[in-house]
């Protein structure tokens, strides 16, 4: 698929609509908006509705790849236990590129003295357990490509927001892209259009998922996408050549 081309679909992503009898209660919302993480209300509350829209037919549970200190775990969390699924949340805790010193969303606090290391899964259980999701929400801690090497359930609905470099982002679809159920989800967060506006990387996964055939998008807000899986086979896509 031609950049111009995905640019076009995403131009013209629906604004996703929040069902008041599925949307999360006002306890869990102003829980999710007060846990540390990078995901805008309207993304996140777009993201549950996502979830709760997978017919209940599709078997599988959800994944996330990247949890950061649990915001988006708690909008998916909510799905999960209103839907009767669970969520696996799978992240290594120890930050993505973007998150380490010198880079803009770097935060001190949440470094390890004892190891000079980036560790958010603390920040993580914490927003889990207040929330009280921790009989539906369970944290998978290692690096993406390695579980993925293992999995082999199939997933109702898979949402990327791991690293955002060229390698993490291309690989996390590879690995997980293609166990997504027929009729499931694949959400996708910080996709931009416009290059100016942020990183290609989830943009080009985006394209990649369209170009394969095998999803077809549903809607769209702020930077979050949705597809739906079809039932056919997806097409391997190359990732982007580097000038």
């Amino acid at each position: 698929m031609s950049s111009s081309s995905a640019d076009a679909r995403a131009g013209a992503a629906r604004p996703a609509g929040i069902d008041p009898a599925t949307g999360p209660s006002a306890e869990l919302r102003r829980r999710a908006e007060a846990a540390r993480g990078f995901l805008p209300t309207e993304e996140g509350l777009a993201l549950h509705g996502a979830a709760c829209s997978v017919r209940a037919e599709v078997l599988g549970p959800m994944l996330e790849i990247g949890s950061y200190c649990g915001k988006s775990a708690l909008y998916l969390g909510d799905a999960a236990r209103r839907t009767g699924r669970v969520l696996f949340c799978v992240d290594h805790h120890r930050g993505s590129e973007e998150n380490q010193p010198g880079w803009e969303w770097h935060e001190p606090d949440l470094v390890d003295a004892a190891v000079g290391r980036l560790d958010t899964l603390p920040h993580f259980r914490r927003a889990v357990y207040d929330a009280g999701l921790e009989d539906v929400v369970v944290a998978v801690v290692g690096e993406s490509a390695t579980v993925a090497r293992w999995w082999t359930t199939p997933l109702a609905l898979l949402f990327i927001d791991g690293g955002h470099g060229e390698d993490p982002a291309h690989r996390d679809y590879e690995c997980w892209a293609p166990l997504v159920a027929p009729g499931g989800r694949l959400a996708i967060h910080d996709v931009f259009p416009d290059p100016a506006d942020g990183g290609r990387p989830p943009f080009e996964i985006f394209g990649r998922a369209l170009a394969s055939g095998a999803f077809a998008e549903l809607e769209g807000c702020g930077s979050l996408r949705v597809l739906q899986r079809l039932d056919v086979p997806l097409r391997p896509t190359a990732r982007p050549s580097v000038p």
